[in-house]
């Protein structure tokens, strides 16, 4: 039927090679071919027979320069931070009000044309890519703070806003907002909201999840709902909780309501440098196991600390094969008293190096050189494939003894850093995408340690997504019943299936599919339960 979303059992495979003019009818666009080794929907011609219409519509609806379709200038739209994928949209709209949002999803909805929503590009799960297809909805025109509101420490932002400039807006007057992923400089609230995003912070402080109160959101008909607000919390369903990491397939957050919390009186890090990885993994889980939660623990292996002092400049010890960042904030006198019982735990687990901050910008220092791992390992490859995964903290020792086995195996190297006290691990394959096969192999590797992730009882993402980069990968963790449970409650906001569809389910299914009774030998399922 037309609008409804195509099964991906019916997808392309596409690792096909495709010349975009043919497909795309784009009148200026040259012939050009896409290489890409991930499923994507199966493009709908009808819709792409009608883009010349398509863009004249969008255009009456966000006038200006808010629709882009010239290929050239949709180039950067192409990929997020997962560029091992990348396509251009149909067309790119970039809406300023939540009205012309409505508009445009309302158009959309009427006309069967699928969506994407964007915030700031940054995300590495692939959660962005666009659709041949689809209309791709860029949201960085919103990125007002619209209210600080201090009595009742919140903030009410636009979904375009980055992570760091909320912190910014409201530090002078002691404030700050926790989540702190390593790319809040650029990434943003409404990005965080989708993936629930994490950070060096949140064993503490918690995720996106537990520091978001409430958003505005429009459906892809075109209505506009609230969920939450700036009270504590909500009576009837969690819709909030179920909106937050709910990656742009159900809605488009147009606003949302933040919590802020007031500084630390006191915050110092400390480094902590071990003979192996096993050695920090257990006191990893020794810290934790002592009742101690730190504002902020993290763990780098020789290869991140090489690359990551040489770039920085941090002061990081570089005979160690593995690097601790344990922050302790809060009242003095407990900061100290902590501080000696990390020390200590770390030389029962044979720290080489235990060395405290003794000034604010030492302690900043410690971070800038965690911040600026991922970049700093970019300087010694030429391409890496950055994984996440979450284990039980428990598990560390092995599943890093694990990794090292399977890096021998593919023979790539790779570099870790993670957020240690919760377990979310950040391995980064590294590879030559100039190679042949080194992709491929890069791609495996990485689907081995994301197995290994469900295979200790741990899950295939932590704060990045599933996107496309661990869609296909979700069997792993869930069966049949589970995934379309999911999908059920997508069908229950987007019942067309059209927003974001190729992402998180490696199987789509029309919503009618999952509605389906099974009879079998003439008796229904449960025959004892009252049907209505």
């Amino acid at each position: 039927m037309a609008g409804e979303a195509a099964p991906v059992n019916a997808e392309v495979r596409v690792r096909m090679v495709m010349s975009r003019a043919e497909l795309c009818r784009y009148n200026d666009v040259v012939s050009r071919e896409y290489d890409m080794s991930v499923r994507m929907p199966e493009p709908d011609a009808p819709v792409l027979a009608r883009r010349d219409q398509i863009v004249r519509a969008l255009r009456r609806i966000v006038p200006g320069e808010g629709v882009i379709a010239s290929e050239l200038a949709m180039r950067p739209y192409e990929s997020d931070g997962l560029t091992a994928y990348r396509q251009l949209p149909m067309v790119v709209v970039l809406p300023e009000t939540t009205r012309q949002v409505s508009r445009v999803l309302r158009y959309c909805h009427d006309q069967g044309i699928r969506v994407v929503p964007r915030g700031a590009g940054t995300s590495l799960s692939g959660g962005a890519l666009p659709l041949v297809d689809g209309v791709l909805l860029g949201m960085a025109k919103f990125n007002r703070i619209l209210e600080t509101d201090f009595d009742n420490r919140v903030a009410v932002v636009q979904p375009g806003v980055t992570n760091l400039a909320i912190t910014k807006a409201v530090e002078h007057r002691g404030f700050y907002y926790a989540p702190d992923p390593s790319s809040q400089i650029a990434c943003t609230i409404g990005g965080n909201v989708a993936e629930n995003s994490g950070g060096v912070h949140c064993l503490k402080y918690g995720m996106t999840t537990n520091n978001v109160l409430g958003v505005e959101m429009v459906l892809i008909t075109g209505e506009v709902v609230r969920f939450g607000g700036k009270h504590l919390d909500s009576d009837g369903y969690d819709l909030l909780g179920l909106v937050t990491g709910s990656e742009g397939l159900l809605g488009v957050v147009t606003e949302v309501t933040v919590r802020i919390l007031q500084k630390p009186e006191t915050a110092r890090a400390v480094l902590v440098g071990f003979p192996t990885s096993e050695d920090a993994g257990a006191c990893v889980a020794k810290i934790i196991g002592a009742g101690i939660i730190p504002g902020g623990m993290e763990m780098m292996d020789a290869p991140a600390i090489h690359a990551t002092e040489e770039f920085v400049h941090a002061g990081y010890p570089l005979d160690v094969e593995a690097l601790l960042i344990v922050e302790l904030d809060g009242p003095p006198a407990e900061v100290d008293h902590l501080l000696e019982r990390v020390s200590e735990i770390a030389r029962s687990c044979r720290a080489a190096v235990v060395r405290a901050s003794t000034s604010e910008d030492e302690r900043l220092a410690f971070w800038a050189g965690r911040k600026a791992a991922f970049p700093a390992v970019g300087r010694i490859s030429p391409d890496y494939y950055c994984m996440d995964g979450t284990i039980p903290r428990a598990k560390l020792p092995h599943v890093l003894a694990r990794m090292r086995e399977m890096s021998q195996t593919y023979g790539l190297r790779c570099a870790n850093v993670f957020h240690a006290g919760d377990g979310n691990l950040h391995p980064l394959i590294l590879y030559d995408a100039n190679k042949p096969g080194e992709l491929d192999r890069a791609e495996a590797f990485g689907a081995d340690i994301l197995r290994l992730c469900v295979e200790v009882g741990g899950v295939l993402t932590g704060e990045h997504g599933v996107g496309v980069e661990k869609r296909d990968l979700m069997p792993a963790m869930f069966n049949e019943t589970d995934l379309a449970h999911q999908e059920r409650v997508k069908c229950a906001f987007d019942a067309k299936g059209l927003l974001n569809p190729g992402k998180v389910f490696p199987t789509l299914h029309r919503c009618a599919e999952l509605g389906r009774m099974h009879v079998r030998a003439g008796q229904l399922p449960f025959p004892d339960i009252p049907r209505f």
